[in-house]
């Protein structure tokens, strides 16, 4: 910023021209468009935080040839600091004001003699930055005698860490050269022992060769008794057979004797020809587990056709069946009751077929009242209580029956078919239920 026809012989001091751009910028900001001028009108719509930083050269030409816009800036400065302008203005300069603020303030008010005031200001501010140049250099200096002293330290210390390592070391290496003069020591005597005992064994040697004559004649009277003996051992598992098959000829006479003592009291306590299921037992609503460890004997998909039939034919088998599932997924379409009475219809034909165990679990959370369900002869029909689903009362029926039974559970659900599997039962996909009771 050139001040040749003001009184200035040098430019403004940077920090001074950098806080005289920020008070235009923000009285810019505030002036009429009618009186913003012309060069400045496109900085004027630039954001506060840009206008000072991207109109610095174009706002500091304006206040240098524009006095009308320079004394308008100087309107904001003698309303922001009254006192420092008055002062200025008589000529006196404030000894504890702040340099920049000083020579900003007389650059744009111009009071008499601001030229040497913002002469001063530099002076003041040269000098400041050479004290602060010189503080900056005494703080490194300060700073590098600190990592002298800290380098000195850490390398005593480390000097005494080497020291210490290398007594270790020799103590170390004293040890070792005992011990490898012991290990000498002891090879001599091992190889003194290996030698004795290298002259006993050809010592036995010649024994041995001596006695081999003595040993033949003795192995030969020993062969001749071995074979006494095994002749006797034959005589005597002979008789241990014949022995043997008159004790099973009474064992066997016994056996028969208590069928026959067990099946007459039977007759006579009159005990019923049936016995309740592990499945009787599970509390539900009305009516009234797992791995099918027998599977079949070749590996099946879920979805072969071929393993429903295959799980029936295994013995003792237990069906249980997510009922819902099973006729929503066959015919969705009908009411719950017409399902219901329709897979029971079905399940019947199946019992009568392959005389197997059925259960057939529905969802009895939101029936107020009991459900009215005729079910077909060996078909269980179970309805989950209140607060609990059918899934949780499968998992139960699942459980309750002995390890090893066979046990298959019938839904399309996949929590529940992973979860009976865990459990050992086979789950069975509901589509297969569906085509084999179309087959009956």
């Amino acid at each position: 910023m050139s001040s040749a026809g003001e009184g200035l012989a040098r430019p403004l001091p940077e920090p001074v021209r950098l806080n005289v751009v920020d008070l235009a910028s923000q009285v810019l900001g505030t002036m009429p468009a009618t009186l913003i001028p012309p060069p400045l009108r496109g900085i004027a719509k630039f954001d506060p935080r840009k206008r000072a930083k991207l109109g610095s050269a174009p706002i500091a030409a304006q206040l240098e040839n524009d006095k009308k816009f320079r004394e308008l800036v100087a309107e904001s400065v003698e309303s922001g600091w009254p006192e420092l302008v008055a002062s200025l203005a008589e000529g006196n300069v404030p000894p504890a004001a702040d340099p920049v603020l000083v020579a900003a303030a007389a650059y744009l008010t111009r009071p008499p003699g601001w030229a040497e005031m913002i002469e001063m200001a530099r002076t003041d501010l040269e000098r400041s930055a050479v004290a602060a140049e010189g503080s900056e250099r005494e703080e490194a200096v300060s700073r590098l005698r600190e990592q002298l002293a800290a380098q000195k330290s850490a390398a005593k210390e480390e000097s005494d860490r080497l020291r210490e390592q290398l007594k270790v070391a020799r103590t170390e290496n004293s040890e070792l050269r005992r011990k490898l003069h012991e290990a000498r020591e002891r090879a001599k005597v091992a190889v003194r022992r290996a030698e004795e005992m290298e002259q006993a064994a050809e010592e036995a040697r010649s024994a041995a060769s001596v006695a081999g004559s003595a040993g033949e004649s003795e192995l030969r009277r020993l062969r001749e008794r071995l074979a006494d003996v095994e002749r006797q051992l034959e005589a005597s598992r002979r008789a241990a057979r014949e022995g043997r098959s008159i004790e099973d000829a009474r064992i066997r006479v016994l056996l028969d004797a208590l069928q026959d003592a067990s099946a007459g009291l039977r007759r006579e306590l009159a005990l019923p020809t049936t016995i309740s299921r592990p499945a009787d037992s599970v509390a539900a609503v009305t009516g009234e587990r797992p791995g099918v460890r027998g599977v079949p004997a070749r590996a099946l998909a879920d979805d072969d056709p071929q393993l429903l039939d295959q799980l029936l034919a295994l013995p003792q088998v237990h069906l249980i069946i997510d009922g819902y599932n099973v006729t929503k997924t066959g015919y969705g379409t009908l009411t719950l009751a017409d399902q219901r009475n329709r897979l029971m219809t079905s399940l019947g034909g199946l019992v009568a077929q392959t005389r197997i165990e059925v259960t057939a679990v529905f969802d009895g959370a939101e029936l107020n009242a009991p459900v009215q369900v005729v079910a077909p002869r060996g078909v269980r029909v179970l309805f989950s209580a209140p607060g609990e689903t059918a899934d949780d009362l499968i998992r139960q029926l699942v459980r309750a029956e002995p390890p090893g039974r066979a046990i298959a559970v019938v839904s399309s659900d996949r929590e529940v078919a992973e979860s009976v599997r865990r459990m050992g039962a086979r789950p069975v996909p509901s589509g297969l239920l569906l085509r084999r009771l179309g087959r009956a």
